[in-house]
């Protein structure tokens, strides 16, 4: 009788994914591990917070909401989703270009400790809590987000490495947010995560002649569970409406928005051989996705950044001179280096004021909370 092996897309939990993950045969893999266990300002970065305090959310104001949305998730749409099936090409790891292979390998690294990241966090606090509302939210994010690590490894592997997600767990820096950074950063990682998935996904159905790997096959149910884990953390931060709506959590909205925006921009002009095979151009693609994820983030941030005034562009583009510069000081060493990296990090951080002093944009925020993909 043929039995049919567990996959971690089937996993029920996210403990049961990872499990399922450590079980396949190893590989070595100590080079992508060591790319996941890096903790710079554009590396992904696995998060701690007060547990207690998070534990405390009362999420009776959004009550009906929120069973609407639990309800979607318990169902689970995706069950079985991230798996390699008969619609996987064969991937020619060997004759792929050079540099389009190293660039896509650091991407598949960088998405997997991402993912992976928000699983530690999510699985942290399902295991800390008490409250029945609480809990159940982040079990079920877990199992998510443990299930995108896992098909990314699952790429990784056809490539002859893979990040050890228990090593990851175990010995990988953590760095403590508050509480309310959590959502606002969370929020809108999700948000921007569905509108990056989302975009290529797109891109791809016009220009299926780009599409140089078949993992983008998967990108819409993909940015489906990131778009419903960013509805998650909306109503989170609408139980209580200071968060939104004071002055001083304003600034830091804003704060987060230009952070995550201006990273994403330097990040992703690491890449341009990737950017290329997938025959999209970084600063068209920057502009779409921080395009969507104004609009979306409109549902609860009472304000987007005006990313058409005459310095947004302009001082991107002078962050990623900052960065190349850094990273090219960090190379050199010696006094010399010291000096370039010096220099390039004031002119990242004089670049980073001038895009938090554009004025941001207001608008009034909608009274009805959960939305559906839009794009």
């Amino acid at each position: 009788m043929n039995v049919q092996a567990k996959h971690s897309s089937g996993a029920a939990t996210a403990e049961e994914a990872i499990a399922l993950q450590e079980a396949l045969p190893p590989l070595t893999n100590e080079d992508a591990t060591a790319v996941a266990m890096q903790n710079t300002l554009l590396t992904p970065r696995f998060y701690t917070t007060d547990f207690d305090e998070m534990d405390k959310i009362d999420v009776t104001p959004v009550r009906e909401d929120w069973d609407k949305l639990i309800a979607q998730m318990v169902s689970d749409p995706n069950k079985g989703h991230f798996k390699k099936n008969a619609d996987w090409d064969e991937v020619d790891w060997d004759g792929m270009e050079p540099k389009l292979k190293r660039e896509f390998i650091d991407f598949l690294i960088s998405s997997c400790t991402a993912e992976f990241s928000g699983c530690v966090l999510y699985k942290e606090m399902k295991r800390r809590g008490s409250n029945p509302d609480i809990t159940q939210l982040f079990q079920l994010m877990a199992r998510d987000e443990a299930r995108h690590a896992g098909f990314i490894n699952d790429a990784l592997r056809e490539a002859g490495i893979a990040v050890n997600l228990g090593f990851l767990t175990q010995s990988k820096k953590y760095t403590y947010f508050r509480p309310k950074f959590i959502y606002y950063a969370t929020y809108l990682s999700e948000k921007i995560g569905y509108a990056r998935y989302i975009t290529i996904f797109r891109h791809l159905e016009k220009h299926p002649e780009h599409r140089f790997h078949p993992i983008f096959k998967w990108f819409e149910e993909w940015c489906n569970d990131e778009f419903s884990h960013g509805e998650a953390f909306a109503l989170l931060l609408k139980t209580d409406p200071k968060l939104t709506q004071s002055f001083s959590n304003k600034l830091w909205i804003k704060f987060f928005l230009t952070a995550v925006y201006s990273t994403m921009y330097v990040r992703d002009h690491q890449r341009p051989e990737f950017h290329k095979a997938l025959g999209v151009d970084p600063d068209w693609y920057a502009h779409e996705v921080f395009t969507k994820t104004s609009v979306l983030t409109g549902q609860i941030y009472p304000l987007m950044l005006d990313i058409e005034h005459p310095r947004w562009q302009k001082n991107l583009e002078r962050m990623q001179v900052a960065n190349v510069q850094i990273a090219n000081a960090k190379k050199a060493g010696g006094i010399g280096g010291f000096i370039g990296k010096t220099l390039g990090s004031a002119k990242a951080a004089f670049a980073f004021v001038s895009l938090y002093t554009i004025p941001a944009i207001k608008h009034d925020v909608p009274q009805e909370t959960l939305m559906k993909p839009a794009y």
